[in-house]
């Protein structure tokens, strides 16, 4: 019986590990209490949410620049281009450049206030019995999610506002009438990015970080 029960299991190890992709030495060393990930499901349910709020951090931070570096790009190119023929619009069109430039402060705003919610204490290896363990997860979720919406939107924001500048130039090199009316396409396109900050920080507000 015993043996029977042994080469069971290790059937069950061998299907297990060929449907997640482990071998049956992997799968013996998970029932043994060795830490183990089947699958991409157990890697995201089992980071630490540190990991998340420090992935969040980076990523409001590192797409706000991209948004804003794409934005100035885009209308800085256009602008140098038409000022060849139009020296008079040099000026007052880098109004656009400082539009796309504000996607990546608000970027960098955002991350310094998710690093103050995110307080670190000595852990030992095991955690405490009354440690919040959801409020723990709930932190990191919270801090994960407020970064990623700041950073996509200011990303699609310094697009937008890239786009719309360089157009902006272009025409006010034809047509200076004409410089007013879509610089006010502008400011809508710029309003997307505060749209996007003032959403992140309320979803940060209770992504307290328990340190007792």
């Amino acid at each position: 019986a015993g043996l029977a029960s042994d080469s069971s299991s290790s059937e069950a190890r061998g299907a297990a590990g060929t449907m997640t992709g482990t071998t049956n030495a992997e799968a013996a060393y998970c029932e043994e209490g060795g830490y183990c990930n089947y699958g991409w499901n157990e890697v995201l349910t089992h980071m630490s949410p540190y990991g998340w709020g420090y992935y969040g951090i980076g990523l409001g931070l590192g797409c706000s620049v991209v948004g804003a570096a794409w934005g100035i790009w885009l209308t800085g190119s256009a602008l140098t281009g038409a000022a060849v023929k139009a020296p008079r619009i040099r000026s007052k069109n880098l109004i656009s450049v400082i539009f796309c430039e504000a996607t990546a402060i608000y970027g960098v705003i955002l991350a310094i206030i998710l690093l103050t919610k995110v307080q670190t204490k000595d852990l030992a290896d095991t955690l405490p019995a009354d440690w919040e363990n959801d409020q723990f997860y709930f932190a990191g979720y919270a801090v994960f999610s407020s970064g990623l919406s700041v950073g996509l939107t200011n990303l699609a924001s310094g697009i937008s506002v890239g786009i719309a500048g360089s157009s902006c130039a272009l025409a006010d090199a034809q047509d200076p009438s004409l410089f007013v009316k879509i610089l006010i396409v502008e400011i809508f396109a710029s309003a997307l990015s505060i749209f996007g900050i003032i959403v992140g920080i309320i979803q940060s507000n209770n992504a307290d970080f328990p340190t007792e």
